[in-house]
């Protein structure tokens, strides 16, 4: 490091300890306004930049609309002038640090779309200045860092390492988890540069109250995330896979999921369901499969754990029709209850919901489907909006043909879903501590 670059690095370090710097966020979604909270928590003056409209005014009035955040938490920091938010973007050059949040969703042909990182890298690249620190936070395929957001800024004339600092630092939201939030969830950091590694890790360690890895690269970061995911959705596939065939040996597979987790070594629970939902597990092993091919490497495990995944909503209708005709009743014009659409347990988001496609493959197969989700009341799929059920009601359940359970809320009476219900499918074996089951058929 010569002695500009030292300069550089103690006039951003000094200012980043005690926090007299200006922290950016771009994108106010399930990553971007928890990680932007924390930051005005730790005594940052923070802003938060968003395309819509309506975020930008709820954040700045206090109100919250992500279930991470703690209510008291955003109104607290707004009214004290720690957090703003904005959709002006040329206010980029107020910052210091900018984190990039945004979505990077598959295509129609199930390859990355990185055209939201792109833009808003250009974005960042026409307001930014000398001695500042650019985070990508983005889920993304190893290289994305180097490849595409290093050009981008370096088209400016100013150079990585030595004009600004570069990382990656990839988010670890779990929606809905009580233990782990963003505050005490280790972070891992990897920069360009040795000095982009520390800018980065000197600003979360301000933040956080848990462990910050130092990676040697922004490819080891990224491929770290793509790990974390994979290795969870191919457990997940082996455990599908597993819960297919054990219906047709006519073995319950919960049970021998609970017989294997008396191991206390070797072994880590997975279980079946209708799909994978969320932001990250369904789609992260894509975008490893598609960077794979520009070395010629085909992912094959991989590749097969997706396709099981993948085909778990269209094998959950199958299931379906197989309860209904064992009382000579046809799948087309069923009545069908389908119970949680969000991706998981308590929480309201249903983004890559598994539920979703059930419903679409239960449409295809000419049912009458309704749902009902405490958190949910609306979802909005493929341009098309639906309306959910008010409650879950006596009348309801006994209209219905066929209840499939496919989200495990906590808030469900279950015992009530059973007494009035004609026939349960369970994909989630939420309704396990029902005694009466005499009605009910488990994934």
């Amino acid at each position: 490091m010569n002695s500009a670059q030292r300069s550089m690095c103690s006039g951003l370090e000094v200012r980043l300890r005690n926090k007299t710097v200006t922290l950016g966020v771009l994108g106010l979604g399930y990553v971007g306004l928890p990680l932007a909270v924390e930051k005005a928590k730790a005594g940052y003056n923070v802003i938060g930049f968003d395309i819509q409209p309506q975020k930008v005014d709820m954040v700045n009035q206090g109100i919250n609309y992500i279930g991470d955040v703690v209510d008291e938490d955003l109104a607290a920091i707004v009214e004290a002038g720690m957090l703003t938010a904005t959709s002006d973007f040329s206010r980029i050059a107020e910052l210091d640090c900018v984190s990039i949040c945004v979505p990077t969703p598959l295509d129609l042909y199930q390859q990355p779309d990185i055209s939201y990182v792109k833009s808003s890298t250009e974005t960042v690249a026409k307001y930014m200045h000398k001695d500042m620190l650019i985070v990508l936070e983005s889920t993304t395929y190893p290289g994305t860092t180097e490849e595409l957001l290093k050009p981008i800024l370096e088209s400016t004339g100013l150079k990585c390492g030595e004009d600004f600092y570069l990382a990656f630092s990839p988010e670890r939201v779990d929606p809905g988890n009580l233990i782990y939030k963003t505050k005490n969830t280790p972070k891992v950091v990897g920069g360009v540069t040795p000095a982009c590694t520390e800018m980065a890790a000197i600003l979360y360690e301000n933040i956080l109250e848990a462990e910050v890895f130092k990676a040697s690269s922004p490819a080891v970061a990224e491929m770290e995330k793509i790990l974390e995911n994979t290795y969870r959705n191919i457990n997940i596939g082996l455990i599908n896979e597993l819960a297919i065939l054990s219906d047709k040996m006519n073995i319950d597979i919960w049970e021998v999921i609970e017989a294997a987790k008396t191991k206390p070594y070797g072994f880590q629970a997975f279980y079946p369901g209708p799909g994978l939902g969320g932001h990250c597990i369904p789609l992260d092993p894509y975008y490893l499969s598609w960077k794979a091919r520009e070395y010629g490497f085909h992912t094959s495990m991989i590749e097969s754990s997706m396709m099981i995944n993948d085909r778990m909503p269209e094998y959950c209708v199958e299931r379906a029709a197989r309860i209904l005709n064992s009382v000579k009743k046809p799948l087309n014009g069923s009545r069908i209850l389908v119970l949680g659409v969000a991706y998981k347990q308590d929480i309201d988001d249903y983004r890559e919901s598994p539920a979703l496609k059930v419903i679409e493959h239960l449409d295809q197969r000419g049912a009458e489907v309704v749902f009902y989700d405490p958190h949910i009341k609306e979802y909005t799929h493929e341009g098309v909006v639906r309306q959910g059920e008010e409650a879950l009601t006596q009348a309801l359940i006994e209209s219905s043909d066929l209840v499939i359970v496919t989200t495990a809320h906590t808030t469900v009476d279950y015992n009530f879903v059973q007494r009035h219900a004609k026939l349960v499918f369970d994909t989630k074996n939420a309704m396990k501590k029902v005694k009466e089951r005499s009605n009910i058929e488990v994934l």
